[in-house]
């Protein structure tokens, strides 16, 4: 083959294939409303978690009225990725939902393309701090009410005007214990980052 000569053959079938678009995603949200079990439903590998046992302390700091089986929490973040299509990837960063912890997001949210702020609607003042953090650093968002028992509290209008949100920030319902369900909502969360540059 001379140097004038096309690059044919496996080799060239190697060559032009390009390794997915890696995607940073955060997955935020009060104490207990389904991080953790979101990462897990999707992540196509064992999804890496910092799960520590509650503590009688942490009991006493920790509101565990709404979560009474809830033996364990998230003590820096929850890790897990998914190949959306051999063009992208996403990495998916679950953050601690205690306030405690908060010191720890900005190190995690660095180079995220956008948040998915999981609510429980029967404790919406838990989710206050995630809308807030992503407003304030123009992150595009979406807020997903997780079903818990297969029920909301309140309908989607009740929540925006709750949470003070604007129309443009999109408001779901989601199963965090279904592996499409998640999808769907970081589906959403992926079309306000490509709507936020213009993509």
């Amino acid at each position: 083959m001379t140097p004038t000569e096309p690059f044919t053959g496996a080799g060239a079938a190697v060559a032009a294939e390009r390794p997915p678009l890696p995607v940073k995603l955060v997955i935020a949200g009060g104490f207990g409303v389904g991080k953790t079990t979101a990462v897990g439903s999707i992540s196509e590998i064992e999804p890496l978690t910092t799960e520590a046992a509650i503590t009688e302390v942490a009991a006493g700091v920790d509101d565990l009225s709404h979560t009474p089986r809830k033996t364990t929490t998230t003590v820096a973040m929850d890790f897990g990725c998914i190949t959306i299509d051999p063009t992208l990837k996403l990495y998916l960063f679950g953050t601690p939902g205690q306030e405690r912890f908060g010191f720890m997001w900005d190190d995690i949210v660095e180079g995220a393309v956008g948040g998915l702020v999981i609510v429980d609607t029967r404790r919406l003042d838990d989710c206050y701090a995630a809308v807030d953090y992503f407003e304030h650093r123009r992150i595009p968002f979406a807020v997903a009410i997780n079903a818990f028992d297969g029920k909301v509290e309140h309908t989607l209008d009740e929540v925006r005007w709750a949470l003070d949100v604007t129309d443009g920030v999109p408001l779901l319902v989601f199963d965090a214990r279904e592996r499409g369900s998640v999808r769907d909502a970081l589906l959403v969360v992926l079309e306000q980052a490509l709507a936020r540059t213009g993509g």
